[in-house]
């Protein structure tokens, strides 16, 4: 037996009511710190001592021990009222069989103390209950933010342990003599200590993986809604949550194409690791959907380095730490630059740099929960840094992955952390420098960073522009302190970031209002999940695209077509400055191409539509092509933008050219069309595979690299023999097949706004069946304006808008689209 709870029976005097609390003190057989105590109960259950009770008490004990604990408390304290601590509170005299005692002193907030609350701890003793982490899968709603610390320090629920060391371990320990010296206290209990150790403190944690060898334990889901993956429990000390590792080797990892940009999260129960400090004869336990798996001896572990059952393996997968300072280097300009950086050990640890997450918010959702500051890309955590950052890293072999968006070569190499070592440099290369192409990245729909965490996430992703989005949700309204009216500029200038607003109704569909000067409100409409429960429909799309265009602002279509309502009906009456693409589908893109064919002018943007930590800012992202004799601003960005010199990247970049003309431009061919040059590049960091040529949405022409490759280029004459438009995309095998690891898997493409081309006369083009639809849809937004629609009295009503008849300014531009698209359609004798 390591630890022996002693018999102090025959000196109990009192029961645990004599000890002041919100709830009853523990009392019979406890384990304190994973050891055992032995508690009396009812009348006789513990000593009290000093005051008017007895004078000194013997315990005999008759036995060796490494060491004696002692489960104590005081009744009262004047620490509060200006005493000093150190008081004596009581002598603990240890008298051995040779006859040898010693006195050992009992202070206030030293060997004992009385629970006084927080920043009150005794110095040489610990509470009785242990630090450990909280409940990882429940808790109160309230406790939500809290929660994110994954762990909360022991408070003392009745006692304080406290240890004391026997110098003379080998010789029998004859009584224990306790001598009050005036303060009220008790004694709860005494337990002996058999082992050379201190199971009260440890050295630091250490990552401990685990490997379960039956299959169908090891492919348990770990997640909050099953609650069957691994848990891995220690009684003598701590132990963090379990988090799955990776299941492919290093090798595998390095040569991954999609490097820098996170891999795929293993969601298994195995393998597995946590972070674990213990008392040598701590035992591990490995516990799944309740049931015991397996264990192992702390020490032992330790020892051994890999202990090896028929039901797991169990290895502590570190050999040591250094506090290491880390610079990445811009190799071009022999600078620290901003990027995001990620560190493992060979086994998948994370050792992120100090002030950042391994694993953000305990990988659960972080829907406007913890999203600053770090990015989660399935199974990696990333830190974004400004070119410097310290922190623990593991001896030996270290895995970095660095990346800093799209247009620098991601870093994802092993190095060596050798004993001592506190520096280390990383160097990144530019592959391309697009601003000095004058092409100008930016985010069009971003959701709950700060403006300067916008600013900060968008250094790391070399992104010039931020679009930072006020919106409601429900009755929750996010970055109304942000808003300024005007751009946040960096020192340098390369990044700009506006606060304005994304403006939001539930089928009629969202609005993203760049350069907002003034707030246009109200942000939302009409009931959940946008507007507030029990909301009315006051405003249309149209009449916030209005209110930004009359600040000099820009419009735009966020994740085109969803949701599918008015954005027809604005479209049709030109409201619409750019379409965002949010996901490579076959939908978005059809949509897309239906306006085109009916003959409207939508310059394409990409957005990410960040409203979590498991999306990078800037991952789909806006390029836009600024003239050289304009100097790059918001402005400017906004206005090239509008003139449709854009085009969409998820990770390539991308050239595009018709007979010299550039992307947003319109080439004039004379009667009857004719050939022309079509020339497409694409060059990328992630291997890409399919570029075409789209013209009236289907491809006319394609390159394809079945290995995939850095770069792709295609040249080709097309015949043209009436008015159409050609783009350029990008992407994996048969364009597609390639996803990131964010939470949307979104497709890594890229796809340019159009080149228009006129054929005799101005561009202009109306598919019927694209008008015919263009229609419905207006006639479908009329139908619940007028039949669903929640609407307030009008006799009790006073709206923003001022107008007497509320219904009247509802249909007011639907009835303008269609007046709109029926003079198309007669102009150009279609029928309807």
């Amino acid at each position: 037996m390591d630890y022996q709870p002693l018999d102090i029976d025959a000196a109990r005097n009192a029961s645990v009511s004599v000890i002041p609390g919100r709830q009853a003190a523990p009392r019979g057989f406890q384990r304190f710190h994973g050891l055992p105590f032995q508690i009396g109960d009812g009348e006789r259950a513990i000593i009290a001592l000093g005051g008017d009770s007895p004078g000194t008490v013997r315990i005999p004990v008759d036995c060796t021990a490494h060491s004696i604990l002692v489960a104590h408390r005081l009744l009262e304290s004047r620490i509060l009222e200006g005493a000093l601590p150190g008081g004596l509170v009581a002598t603990y005299r240890v008298t051995y069989a040779d006859g040898v005692t010693e006195d050992i002193p009992i202070r206030e907030r030293f060997e004992i103390a009385a629970p006084l609350g927080w920043g009150q701890l005794p110095f040489a003793a610990v509470p009785d209950q242990k630090n450990a982490t909280i409940a990882r899968w429940e808790g109160r709603w309230g406790d939500a933010g809290h929660r994110q610390t994954e762990a909360e320090q022991g408070a003392s629920l009745a006692y304080f342990i406290w240890r004391w060391p026997n110098p003379r371990f080998n010789i029998r320990v004859a009584s224990i003599d306790i001598v009050p010296a005036g303060p009220r206290f008790v004694v709860a209990a005494m337990t002996l200590g058999h082992i050379d150790e201190n199971p009260l403190t440890h050295s630091g944690a250490v990552p401990v993986r685990v490997d379960l060898k039956d299959p169908a334990i090891a492919a348990r889901p770990t997640d909050g809604a099953s609650r069957t993956g691994l848990d891995i429990q220690v009684d003598r000390g701590v132990a963090g949550y379990a988090f799955p590792l990776p299941t492919r080797s290093p090798d595998e990892f390095l040569a991954d194409g999609m490097a820098g940009w996170g891999e795929r999260q293993n969601p298994h129960a195995s393998p597995a690791y946590a972070e674990v400090a213990a008392a040598p004869s701590a035992t591990i336990a490995l516990v799944s959907n309740g049931e015991a798996i397996d264990a192992a001896r702390f020490g032992d572990l330790v020892e051994r380095r890999v202990i090896e059952t028929p039901r797991s393996r169990i290895a502590i997968v570190e050999q040591g730490r250094n506090w290491v300072e880390t610079v990445v280097i811009d190799d071009a300009i022999d600078r620290p630059v901003p990027c995001r950086v990620h560190f493992r050990s060979r086994d998948g640890v994370p050792y992120q740099p100090h002030g950042h997450h391994g694993h953000v918010n305990s990988n659960n959702g972080t829907w406007h929960i913890d999203i600053g500051g770090d990015l989660r890309l399935g199974q990696i955590s990333y830190a974004y840094i400004d070119g410097r950052c310290q922190g623990w890293l593991p001896r030996g072999e270290v895995i970095v992955d660095v990346a800093r968006g799209y247009e620098y070569e991601p870093l994802r190499q092993r190095v060596t952390i050798a004993p001592g070592q506190r520096r280390l440099e990383l160097r990144l290369r530019r592959m391309v420098d697009m601003n000095a192409r004058r092409w100008f990245s930016g985010d069009t729909h971003v959701h709950f960073l700060s403006t300067q965490g916008s600013h900060f996430e968008a250094r790391g992703e070399d992104l010039n522009v931020v679009n930072l989005l006020l919106s409601q949700w429900g009755n929750l309204f996010t970055n109304t302190e942000e808003f300024t009216g005007a751009p946040s500029i960096s020192r340098d200038g390369r990044t700009i970031v506006w606060a304005t607003q994304e403006n939001r109704q539930h089928l009629l569909g969202h609005l993203t209002l760049l350069g907002l000067k003034e707030a246009v409100y109200p942000w939302c409409s009409d009931g959940p999940g946008e507007a507030e429960l029990g909301g009315t429909l006051d405003v249309t799309m149209s009449h916030w695209a209005d209110a930004c265009r009359a600040q000099g602002g820009t419009v735009i279509l966020p994740h085109l077509p969803n949701p599918n309502g008015e954005p027809a009906a604005m479209i049709a009456t030109g409201r619409v400055d750019g379409v965002e693409m949010i996901r490579q589908a076959d939908y978005n893109h059809l949509e897309y191409y239906r306006y085109l064919n009916a003959g409207y002018r939508l310059p394409l943007v990409g957005g990410t539509d960040k409203m979590s930590s498991d999306v990078a800012v800037g991952q789909y992202r806006t390029y836009v092509r600024i003239p050289a004799d304009e100097e790059f601003s918001y402005d400017s960005w906004c206005a090239n933008l509008k003139r449709g010199r854009t085009f969409l990247s998820g990770g390539p970049m991308i050239e595009f050219t018709v007979d010299g003309q550039e992307i947003g431009d319109t080439l004039r061919l004379t009667p009857g069309g004719g050939s022309v040059e079509v020339v497409a590049r694409a060059t990328s960091t992630i291997p890409i595979h399919t570029l075409q040529i789209v013209e009236r949405g289907q491809v006319v022409a394609q390159t394809d690299d079945a290995a995939g490759s850095r770069r792709l280029e295609l040249r080709t004459r097309l015949t043209i023999e009436r008015h159409s438009w050609l783009c350029a995309r990008v992407s994996g095998p048969g364009y597609g097949g390639i996803t990131h690891h964010d939470c949307w898997t979104r497709g890594v493409f890229a796809h340019t706004s159009p080149i228009y081309l006129a054929v005799g006369g101005e561009w202009e083009m109306a598919d019927s069946a694209g008008l015919q639809y263009m229609l419905t849809m207006v006639d479908g937004s009329l139908k619940y304006i007028r039949d669903l629609s929640p609407r307030r009295p009008s006799e009790s009503t006073t709206h923003h808008h001022g107008e007497a008849d509320h219904q009247a300014y509802l249909e007011r531009p639907f009835l303008q689209a269609r007046e709109a698209l029926h003079r198309r359609m007669h102009a150009l004798g279609i029928g309807h």
